[in-house]
């Protein structure tokens, strides 16, 4: 029970730390930029209702789910084909580091004039931003198998579809969700990045109308509900990574005890 408080408390403190010095270095602001947090707060509620909620959070979550998953069974199916062959891999290799060098951010005019503008180009320029990590991660993981496992598990005739479930994926699954959780944060700046350009709702879209508007504090409270999704995000991530890597954290704990 003591350890569980003694997470909470850090888990916690530097949030109420940042917020506190938030609202005192805001109080009594007369920068028409710079709107006290006291102002924001209020605001928020007027703000993100119910209606904003289903008209801008929903599609945007939507999109964010679509890219994320489209890059995850992507960046997952190539990455275990390159990091199971040599060969594959030297031929990609040039290629894959070429593309993951250009920003997904430039390509959003090349990928409107092919997907058009609407919310399969923002699920695009989700996917093709959130599939590097995801990719090279999961490259790496494969390489790292240990070929011990593998040649163990040839021995008795584990090949096909059974050995790569349960050796090859498995063992490379805690660099695997290395790469998502990447992937997450990189979907998220690009999520409000593609919403930016010719979209007609979504959290990019409302964050910029108000900044065009000079409804600053409104713009504020759109920076606050990016920041709310991001951590929500990141705490549904963990716990289902805790909940498929048991195994790995189990192991490593057993390590460091021993």
């Amino acid at each position: 029970m003591g350890r569980l408080l003694a997470r909470v408390f850090f888990a916690v403190a530097l949030p109420v730390v940042l917020v506190a010095g938030w609202w005192a270095a805001s109080d009594g602001s007369t920068d028409p930029f710079w709107p006290p947090l006291r102002t924001i707060l209020d605001t928020f509620p007027d703000v993100w209702t119910a209606d904003r909620l289903r008209t801008d959070v929903v599609p945007s979550l939507l999109r964010l789910l679509g890219g994320f998953a489209t890059a995850a069974v992507v960046g997952v199916a190539l990455g275990t084909v390159i990091g199971s062959y040599r060969g594959v891999r030297a031929v990609c290799e040039p290629v894959l580091e070429f593309l993951r060098a250009v920003p997904p951010p430039v390509l959003v005019p090349v990928i409107m004039l092919f997907a058009g503008i609407g919310d399969t180009m923002k699920i695009v320029v989700i996917a093709s931003g959130c599939v590097w990590p995801i990719l090279l991660n999961t490259v790496e993981g494969v390489r790292a198998v240990d070929s011990v496992m593998l040649e163990t598990a040839r021995s008795y005739g584990v090949t096909g579809i059974a050995r790569l479930r349960h050796l090859v994926l498995r063992s490379a699954s805690p660099q695997i969700f290395a790469g998502l959780r990447q992937a997450l944060s990189i979907g998220i700046i690009l999520m409000v990045i593609s919403e930016m350009f010719a979209a007609n709702n979504g959290i990019g879209f409302t964050v910029v109308q108000f900044q065009r508007s000079f409804a600053i504090p409104d713009m504020w409270t759109g920076i606050l509900v990016l920041g709310l999704l991001g951590f929500v995000f990141s705490v549904v991530f963990r716990l289902v990574e805790r909940r498929v890597l048991g195994w790995y954290h189990g192991l490593r704990a057993t390590t460091r005890r021993s």
